[in-house]
């Protein structure tokens, strides 16, 4: 279980690796107190940290770089840079759990332990999933139901329903904000301010000789 994963398990308590089942009283005010402890523990580590929409991305981005993202939303999830900077945008729109949950899905799938694959499993769960949980992703009420039915023997694609409609979300509603956003413009300013005609790159210079009638070639 990876140092962070942990944090958050000592955090909530043993009852959280335990398959989630019909509930009374006495455990949603369980539940409860436990998902307060988790958002204190969130606020604290800075995960809930407010960011400023001023705030800018890394000064070692380029733009030639930068503006490679504008593409599709796909070649921007190939950097890192782009994840990032994509990350510190959603923060602004306070979706930044959309971003968290697809990466925390992604490396979820990597996984090639049993015993690791269900720890991770539980986290994604109380952590995104979960109603009322400190980061909880928008998805519908059938697919929640579907997660936390397989949760006891969770495989690699359990979450893969929800991962699509969080991706197709952040494709087409976050996506096309981002481009207009003033964290990417100021990214890409020195680009666009040389005009929708001008060369993204120096073209190589080419001489100029004159025939014998006095007639320029190249």
């Amino acid at each position: 279980m990876a140092p962070k994963e942990e944090a958050y398990f000592k955090t909530l308590g043993p009852e959280v690796l335990q398959a989630p089942t019909m509930k009374n009283d006495n455990s949603r005010q369980k539940d409860k107190e436990r998902k307060s402890r988790l958002s204190l523990f969130l606020t604290k580590s800075g995960s809930h940290e407010n960011v400023s929409t001023q705030k800018k991305s890394p000064s070692n981005i380029s733009p030639e770089a930068a503006l490679q993202w504008s593409s599709s939303f796909e070649e921007l999830l190939k950097h890192s840079d782009g994840v990032e900077t994509f990350s510190q945008f959603l923060k602004t729109e306070f979706s930044e759990e959309n971003i968290e949950f697809w990466l925390a899905c992604e490396e979820y799938k990597t996984i090639d332990s049993d015993t690791k694959l269900l720890s991770k499993a539980k986290y994604i769960y109380t952590v995104f999933i979960e109603s009322d949980a400190p980061k909880e992703v928008n998805i519908d009420h059938d697919t929640k139901i579907a997660i936390r039915r397989n949760l006891s023997h969770p495989t690699r694609n359990c979450f893969e329903a929800a991962q699509k409609n969080i991706y197709s979300l952040m494709k087409k509603d976050s996506f096309p904000r981002f481009l207009s956003s003033d964290i990417y413009l100021h990214l890409t300013s020195h680009i666009r301010s040389k005009g929708p005609g001008a060369p993204m790159f120096r073209r190589r210079s080419r001489s100029c000789v004159f025939n014998e009638r006095g007639e320029a070639t190249t």
